[in-house]
C-alpha cells in the first residue's frame, strides 16, 4: 500500500508540473495575440525618421547636414563614464512619448498666441506688476505658465566632476555654476530622469572649469575643444537623442569668455544647438533666434555685495554724479570712452583704475548713470551691478545681444548709446528730463528681480528666465 501511494504521489506531482507549463504557454500565446490585435485595431503608426524644421532659424549652409557621430573611444584621462540609463522601453513607447512632447508644444504655442492679443492686465498683474518693461506681458505670462506646466530637461549623466556636473559659484562666472548646481543637485521640478519625456537635453560641462583644469596657458583652446568633442561623441554613442536632431534640442551653458570658442569643437553644437552664453557677440556666430544670452552676475563669496542689496537706503541714496566708470583699458570701446572722458568732467568721474581709497560700489550708488562699455568681450558684470545699484545702465557696445531681449524692453530701464556717439555722452544724458530719469529708475527697481540669483530660485528670477529663454527656443523647433 505504501509503494502504491508513493508511485501515485510521484505521478500526480509530474502531472501537475506538465499541466502548469502548458497553462503558462497558453496564456503567453493569448497575451501576444491580444497585444498584436490591439496595434492592428487602433492602427498606431510612427514616423520612420525625424525631420527638423525651424520657424525662425536656418543654418548658414541652408541645408540639412546629418552626421552620425562614431563611437571612437573617449580618453579616460579626460572623461570617466558614469553608468548610463539602459533603453528598456519598446520603440513604439518611446516614439509615443516623443509625440506627446510635440503635442504639448503645439498646445503651448496655440495658448501663447491666443494670449498675445489679450490686453486684460488683471490676469498677470500680481506676477508682472509693471507691464511697461515687457514686450508683451500677457504672452510672457502665458508662456511662463506653460513652461511651468510642461517643460522638462534631461541632464546627461556621463562624466565626472569637476569638469562635468559642477561649476563656479563664487566668482564673476558664478551664474554658470549656479545653473549647473540647480539642475544637478536641487530637486527642481524641471528636471526629468526619463530622456523620452524631455523637451531639451543639457550638456552639463563647465567651460570655466575646463579652462581652469585643462588650459595650458598658451592661448590654445584645443584641450577644451577636445574634451567637448569627446563628450558629445560619448553621449551620442550612449543615447539616440543627439543624432536624432543633430543636437538641435540640446543646450550647453557657459559664462566664461571662451564659451563661444569652446562650442566650435562640434559643428552641430555651434550651428544647431542652443548655446546659452554670457559672451553673446553676434559678430562671432551668436544667433539670437537659437542662442540665449546669459546675464553675467558676479558673486564673489557666493553672494551679492552688501552695498548692492535691496534696501531703503539704496533707493534713497543721493546721486550727485551724472555718470561713472572705472575699469581697465582693453577691447575696442573702452579706449574711446577714456580718450574723451577720463578725468575730464567732475560731473562724470571716469577712471582707468579707481584709486584704492575710493569704493567702486559707492560711486555706483552715487551716480545717476553707469557707463557699461564692452571690454575684450561684449559681456560685462557691470550691467547687472548697475541694475542692482539702481544706476541707469548706459550700454556702450557693438554686437552685444542683451539678456532676455525676447521679453524685456531694455529701452525702458537703460540708455542705449551708439559707440560713435561717445564724444556726445554728456550732452545725451543731460537731454534726458528728470521725469524720464525717474521713470527709468522706477522701471529698474521692477526689473531687478529678473537678474537676481536666489537660493532657492524664485519665480521669474534669473534662473527661471534663463530656463524660459531656452523654452522659447524649443518652442521655435518642430520635430515632425
Amino acid at each position: 500500500m505504501d509503494k502504491f501511494q508513493s508511485k501515485f504521489t510521484r505521478f500526480g506531482f509530474i502531472s501537475i508540473c506538465f499541466g502548469s507549463i502548458a497553462l503558462v504557454l497558453l496564456i503567453s500565446h493569448c497575451s501576444t495575440s491580444f497585444f498584436d490585435y490591439s496595434f492592428q485595431k487602433f492602427k498606431f503608426s510612427f514616423p520612420e525618421e525625424t525631420e527638423l524644421r525651424r520657424n525662425v532659424y536656418t543654418s548658414s549652409s541652408g541645408e540639412e547636414n546629418r552626421v552620425v557621430v562614431d563611437s571612437r573611444h573617449v580618453s579616460q584621462q579626460i572623461l570617466t563614464v558614469r553608468s548610463t540609463n539602459s533603453t528598456l522601453q519598446s520603440k513604439p513607447e518611446k516614439l509615443n512619448r516623443r509625440n506627446l512632447v510635440e503635442q504639448g508644444l503645439a498646445k503651448a504655442r496655440a495658448s501663447i498666441l491666443e494670449a498675445s492679443s489679450n490686453v486684460n492686465t488683471t490676469l498677470f498683474k500680481s506676477d508682472l506688476p509693471n507691464s511697461e518693461i515687457y514686450r508683451n506681458p500677457s504672452a510672457l505670462y502665458r508662456s511662463y505658465l506653460e513652461m511651468e506646466k510642461r517643460f522638462k530637461v534631461y541632464v546627461y549623466e556621463e562624466g565626472e566632476p569637476p569638469l562635468v556636473h559642477d561649476g563656479p559659484c563664487k566668482s564673476v562666472y558664478a551664474v554658470e555654476g549656479r545653473f549647473i548646481t540647480e539642475m544637478e543637485k536641487r530637486r527642481t521640478k524641471f528636471r526629468t530622469y526619463d530622456p523620452n519625456q524631455a523637451y531639451v537635453y543639457f550638456l552639463p560641462f563647465s567651460v570655466t572649469w575646463l579652462v581652469r583644469y585643462l588650459y595650458e596657458g598658451n592661448s590654445d583652446a584645443k584641450p577644451l575643444k577636445t574634451f567637448v568633442s569627446d563628450y558629445i561623441r560619448l553621449v551620442s554613442t550612449n543615447h539616440p537623442f543627439w543624432n536624432r536632431t543633430n543636437g538641435a534640442d540640446h543646450f550647453m551653458l557657459a559664462c566664461h569668455d571662451w564659451g563661444p570658442l569652446t562650442s566650435q569643437a562640434n559643428r552641430d553644437l555651434f550651428n544647431t544647438s542652443i548655446r546659452v552664453m554670457c559672451n553673446a557677440n553676434s559678430s562671432e556666430g551668436f544667433n539670437p533666434t537659437k542662442d540665449v544670452t546669459l546675464p553675467e552676475i558676479k558673486l564673489y563669496g557666493g553672494e551679492v555685495d552688501h552695498k548692492l542689496r535691496l534696501s531703503k537706503t539704496l533707493s534713497a541714496s543721493p546721486r550727485p554724479y551724472l555718470g561713472f566708470f572705472a575699469g581697465g583699458v582693453h577691447g575696442p570701446v573702452r579706449p574711446i570712452l577714456l580718450k574723451h572722458w577720463k578725468q575730464r568732467d567732475l560731473d562724470m568721474p571716469v577712471y582707468e583704475y579707481l584709486p584704492k581709497h575710493l569704493n567702486y560700489y559707492d560711486f555706483m550708488r552715487s551716480s545717476k548713470f553707469c557707463f557699461c562699455p564692452s571690454g575684450y568681450e561684449v559681456a560685462s558684470p557691470r550691467v547687472i551691478e548697475a541694475i542692482y545699484s539702481e544706476c541707469i545702465p548706459v550700454i556702450l557696445s557693438v554686437n552685444f545681444v542683451l539678456p532676455f531681449t525676447d521679453v524685456l524692453r531694455w529701452e525702458t530701464f537703460s540708455v542705449l548709446v551708439d559707440v560713435s556717439e561717445i564724444p556726445r555722452l554728456k550732452e545725451i544724458l543731460m537731454s534726458i528730463s528728470n521725469e524720464k530719469y525717474e521713470w527709468l529708475k522706477s522701471n529698474l527697481r521692477y526689473v531687478r528681480r529678473h537678474f537676481e540669483l536666489n537660493d532657492p530660485p524664485q519665480r521669474f528670477d534669473a534662473f527661471h528666465l534663463t530656463l524660459h529663454s531656452i523654452w522659447l527656443r524649443r518652442l521655435n523647433l518642430k520635430l515632425t
